[in-house]
């Protein structure tokens, strides 16, 4: 076993880490604060090319994966901008997936080289007020007229919508109650987004408020039918097929806002003093510290394991998806003994680890809850009675 990175592996790391120098926790806080979309790091980390990490050379991007697109993440995330930096690159590199594996060769041509050039935003639209988790319950509705589809439903949850020009969109084109299987009749749509019969609204949320996320209501929305992602009533196999990559890059961040939480919470247990000590002397201080240290090693290892997994076309979707609890577990428990470890002042904004606590907490809801990952280990891991 090679548990070490290649040495491709530790340029990335400390190329991006040079991209995310530029940008202190003051920039992302300052971000968060206005709501402000941050284009100009955005755009810095478009011209590096670490946009296109994931895309194939073919199609304008460096073709390689998910493990050095989960370093990437990891190491932005690391550097103090958290999700606020993390989101509006994600979804870019692991969201066309389906585009990449299932689209047509004109769509591939059309739009892929602009995803990689950090010129064409893609928003994420699969999530619905009344079905949640439970995807083959959504009603967004498609109907065929000629060469077009018309949509009409309403969505939410769809991060970056207010950037975005094109959303890779879930829509039920037979109704539940006609399919044999509650999995068909999903047809996955790439449409545009900034168009009149599209209505975008920002939900007010308690984090990541540098980047917006929406609920969006499509009323009779023309989408070509050359804009579909492969058959009609197979877009649910799609989707499902790039989500192993997304729990990984999503473990990657929380594990790199783990990572910034942890380096903040050491920095002052040896810096604060109080009765004449650091508090890092104390061992009610120096152990949760520790064990937040090796809890977020162990996360780690599992994300490594399943991203090679994954790059090696091997089946991984319990290990993507340990990946992404263990993670999001760690993650939080390092944000959160980062807030304690400063006392009061883990609660002023000027230090920033409430920050991260307040963007590490959301991992442990999305993209999936730690409970739909424990019914998942708990039905296909250990083979017990599925329990929903």
């Amino acid at each position: 076993m090679d548990f070490a990175l290649t040495d491709d592996q530790e340029l990335i790391r400390s190329a991006v880490a040079k991209v995310c120098a530029d940008y202190p926790d003051e920039y992302w806080a300052e971000k968060d604060q206005n709501h402000d979309f941050p284009w100009d790091f955005y755009h810095a980390m478009a011209n590096a090319g670490w946009i296109g990490t994931a895309i194939p050379e073919a199609y304008g991007g460096s073709g390689m994966g998910i493990t050095e697109a989960s370093i990437v993440l990891e190491e932005v995330a690391a550097s103090g901008a958290a999700m606020n930096g993390a989101t509006p690159l994600h979804l870019s590199m692991f969201g066309m997936e389906p585009v990449v594996k299932y689209g047509s060769e004109e769509m591939k041509q059309t739009y892929l080289p602009r995803v990689a050039a950090g010129e064409l935003h893609v928003a994420f639209g699969v999530t619905e007020p009344d079905a949640g988790t439970d995807t083959t319950s959504i009603t967004t509705a498609a109907r065929r007229e000629g060469d077009d589809y018309i949509v009409k439903g309403r969505k939410v949850w769809t991060t970056k919508a207010l950037q975005s020009e094109r959303v890779l969109l879930l829509v039920r084109t037979t109704p539940k109650d006609k399919v044999a299987r509650r999995t068909d009749g999903m047809t996955l749509l790439l449409a545009e987004l900034q168009r009149d019969e599209v209505s975008i609204s920002p939900i007010d949320k308690v984090g990541r408020n540098a980047v917006a996320t929406c609920e969006v209501v499509y009323d009779n929305l023309p989408v070509k039918v050359t804009d579909r992602v492969g058959e009609e009533g197979k877009g649910f196999s799609y989707l499902i097929s790039g989500l192993n990559a997304e729990r990984i890059l999503i473990a990657a961040e929380a594990l790199g806002i783990g990572k910034a939480a942890l380096r903040r919470a050491v920095n002052y247990a040896n810096e604060r003093v109080v009765f004449g000590r650091p508090i890092g002397k104390n061992q009610g201080v120096a152990f949760p510290l520790a064990e937040a240290k090796m809890r977020l090693d162990a996360a780690e290892l599992m994300i490594r394991k399943a991203s090679w997994m994954l790059d090696n076309d091997m089946p991984c979707g319990a290990e993507a998806n340990m990946a992404k609890w263990l993670a999001a577990d760690a993650g939080f428990l390092a944000a959160d003994q980062a807030v304690q470890t400063h006392g009061g002042f883990g609660y002023a904004r000027e230090y920033h680890v409430e920050r991260y606590w307040r963007e590490a907490r959301l991992m442990k809801i999305a993209p999936i809850s730690q409970e739909m990952i424990q019914n998942f280990v708990s039905e296909h891991v250990l083979d017990l009675p599925r329990s929903y």
